[in-house]
């Protein structure tokens, strides 16, 4: 499992990735810096990154999702619900590749403002002593 640290100026989040073959060409990139869109409860940035749809790509997804948009070459982090969600569910745009969950409460991801400059990065594995 990897971890990422996604950081914009005022808070920051921690994700658990899974290892998957998306999830290597996605920490081949980073760090990266983007500016944040916001489409309803969910903030996507675009990564230069292309991937290509997994198998098990969901469209609904549960809040704090790690999400890869493929379409957009963005990642996608829904908190809540977006414009074609039904009910209080976090439903894409798309289907597109869950990589992982964010650790926490994702509403954090609130405090996000379009526009706003956002930093991903690998958090390094602690190593034992």
């Amino acid at each position: 499992m990897a971890r990422i640290r996604i950081a914009w100026k005022g808070g920051e989040v921690i994700a658990n990735l899974r290892l998957t073959s998306s999830v290597n060409q996605l920490l081949a990139v980073l760090p990266c810096e983007a500016r944040a869109n916001t489409w309803g409860e969910e903030i996507y940035f675009e990564l230069p990154v292309k991937l290509a749809l997994e198998s098990d790509a969901q469209q609904v997804v549960d809040p704090g999702a790690v999400c890869f948009w493929v379409e957009g070459n963005s990642l996608a982090l829904p908190f809540g619900p977006t414009p074609v969600s039904k009910g209080d569910e976090c439903r894409l745009v798309t289907r597109c590749n869950v990589l992982g969950k964010i650790e926490g409460d994702p509403r954090e991801l609130k405090k996000v403002k379009a526009g706003a400059a956002i930093r991903v990065e690998l958090v390094p594995e602690k190593r034992d002593k």
